[in-house]
């Protein structure tokens, strides 16, 4: 069979993808793979590379790049991203996979929600977007207010709805066991339910879970992040960034607390971002996975259908 329709697939989603967002002013950049540096997240592993005696790494977003474009008053950009994540593979994972991300100096969640509503409408024929505070996504689908709810009600919502908690999960401080439960009854009840009648964009999330997002300033309790979900699968996550470098290093460094607490390497600290984050821009920042896209417009169920090479046979 010819590989010429699923590479003309491809390239037609991209397309409307950058005619969106160039009518919109974005530029397309580009920026490095191979980094000293990268943002330490918990549950994100690098891939390591050696060049000559110094330790760099294949990056797993291109984030820190773009935001280093952004304080140097880039305005809006947008890039189609090759990264790189260790140990992740899977119908809908790969260890090497194409990220769109986008940064837009100004927008807020309303203008990106109408950003997002457009572009899945170009290339899914998708209608409209549903949004959903975090707190109604929970109580509707697995029977818990997680603003209210402590470690020990999460986890028992988690193993009413057979969540598998790992028994580790003991040994970890009582922050970090509420954010495990969070994430798995967020993973395997409450996802598969969300994006069914149209794309569903989950936002308002509790602040413990804010990751790079600015805190709602009407709600301490809230942070302005949100994920994107069609047919019950993540395809975007985002948020309204947070500009302050002395926050963004202390949710670094308790990141990497946290990692070790889970036996995993300690990450250096994005230090030239940092050095210059405190001129970023207002605004908000998109991540989108663009092979999860491009699988959902051809109705197939895993993003090896839609690519000819990847991490198994390349």
């Amino acid at each position: 069979m010819s590989v010429r329709p699923l590479l003309r697939r491809q390239a037609t989603v991209r397309s409307l993808i950058r005619n969106r967002l160039e009518s919109r002013g974005f530029l397309e950049v580009d920026t490095p793979i191979v980094a000293s540096e990268l943002l330490p997240e918990v549950s994100i592993d690098p891939y390591t590379v050696i060049y000559g005696n110094e330790k760099k790494f294949l990056q797993t977003s291109p984030e820190p790049h773009m935001k280093r474009l952004l304080a140097e008053d880039s305005g809006s950009i947008y890039q189609f991203a090759h990264c790189f994540r260790s140990e992740e593979r899977g119908p809908h994972h790969d260890t090497e996979f194409t990220m769109l991300e986008w940064y837009e100096p100004g927008a807020n969640l309303t203008s990106t929600a109408e950003l997002i509503t457009q572009l899945l409408h170009d290339s899914l024929h998708t209608n409209g977007l549903q949004r959903l505070p975090c707190r109604d996504a929970f109580i509707q689908h697995a029977d818990i207010d997680p603003m209210t709810a402590g470690v020990g009600a999460l986890l028992q919502a988690s193993n009413f709805h057979n969540v598998g908690i790992p028994e580790s999960i003991s040994n970890l401080p009582a922050e970090q066991q509420w954010s495990l439960a969070f994430e798995l009854l967020l993973s395997e009840v409450v996802s598969p339910k969300l994006g069914i009648a149209q794309p569903t964009m989950l936002e308002s999330w509790p602040a413990s879970e804010s990751a790079f997002a600015q805190l709602d300033s009407t709600n301490k309790q809230l942070s302005l992040r949100f994920e994107v979900f069609v047919t019950g699968i993540e395809i975007m996550n985002g948020w309204q960034e947070e500009t302050c470098s002395f926050t963004i290093r202390k949710r670094l460094e308790k990141a990497n607390t946290i990692r070790t607490s889970f036996e995993k390497q300690k990450l250096p600290l994005p230090n030239r971002l940092l050095a210059v984050h405190d001129n970023m821009p207002e605004g908000i920042g998109v991540a989108l996975g663009f092979d999860r896209l491009v699988m959902l417009a051809a109705g197939t169920d895993s993003i090896d259908a839609i690519r000819y090479f990847n991490s198994d046979n390349s």
